[in-house]
């Protein structure tokens, strides 16, 4: 990992977990060329569902915004396993797909996925700044109110 990168994380207080193993019959990451894509992140802390329920029923703004760091720092994870340690290959984080568990008349997705663009540019800087799409779905694996996966060209 990149010293920048390494202090960035260390000024926000954040220590990457351990990559979460898939929940069922799929590969965390596949790298593809120069490009990195990486499955679907839930909000986990300690190996646990950490945010659960639906934005505008159970779950208010920023707590969903913190699910959204959740799966961000989960994804951060993942590509350090994908690049045997080291977040400096990454080049560009091309986009971020979110999902968010929302009751029918909830309508600020664009807002909790903002948790997590918002600390993948913290920590990665220019190269962290993405596409993105923020969609509203029924239900999520596990009842997590958040997922959400990545698309990130690397380095060879």
């Amino acid at each position: 990992m990149s010293d920048e990168i390494a202090a960035r994380l260390s000024e926000m207080g954040i220590t990457l977990p351990e990559a979460a193993a898939p929940a069922a019959n799929y590969v965390p990451y596949v790298i593809s060329g120069n490009l990195l894509y990486i499955s679907g992140q839930l909000p986990l802390e300690g190996g646990k569902v950490a945010i659960s329920g639906h934005l505008g029923k159970t779950i208010d703004v920023a707590t969903g915004q913190r699910g959204a760091e959740l799966c961000a720092i989960n994804i951060l994870a993942q590509a350090k396993a994908a690049l045997g340690g080291d977040l400096g290959r990454i080049r560009r984080v091309i986009k971020l797909n979110g999902f968010v568990a929302s009751a029918p008349d909830f309508v600020e997705q664009h807002l909790v996925i903002n948790g997590a663009s918002n600390l993948i540019a913290g920590v990665l800087g220019e190269v962290g700044k993405h596409a993105r799409a923020a969609v509203g779905m029924a239900a999520l694996p596990l009842n997590a109110a958040v997922e959400i996966d990545a698309i990130m060209e690397i380095a060879e």
